[in-house]
């Protein structure tokens, strides 16, 4: 099923597939916040290495499936797959964009 995602999700999506740590933070405005695994990570440079430890750890898919909006937040459901436990699970990744760009971004069960 192929759903309809606003340009920085899509944007964010398209740079997690290339596996570049580089092009996911440039999905970020200058202050952008990732929460995921219970961490809180604050500005492009946290971002990139946030991503960089995550693709030395595992390797994995994902394939956005789902899309909603709620109070000023965009809930995109993602099947992901890879080489880590619990692998498949369905995933949420819940965004603030400003602009095209992500300004947070929280990844959840």
């Amino acid at each position: 099923m192929t759903i309809k995602l606003p340009k920085g999700i899509e944007a964010y999506f398209e740079a997690d597939r290339s596996g570049s740590p580089e092009a996911i933070a440039a999905t970020f405005t200058e202050t952008g916040i990732v929460k995921d695994k219970g961490k809180i990570h604050r500005g492009r440079d946290a971002i990139r290495a946030w991503m960089a430890e995550a693709l030395q750890e595992y390797s994995y898919t994902v394939e956005p499936f789902l899309i909603a909006t709620e109070n000023g937040k965009i809930q995109v459901t993602g099947h992901v797959a890879g080489t880590f436990p619990g692998s498949p699970v369905d995933l949420r990744f819940v965004f603030v964009l400003a602009d095209d760009k992500v300004a947070e971004l929280e990844i959840t069960v």
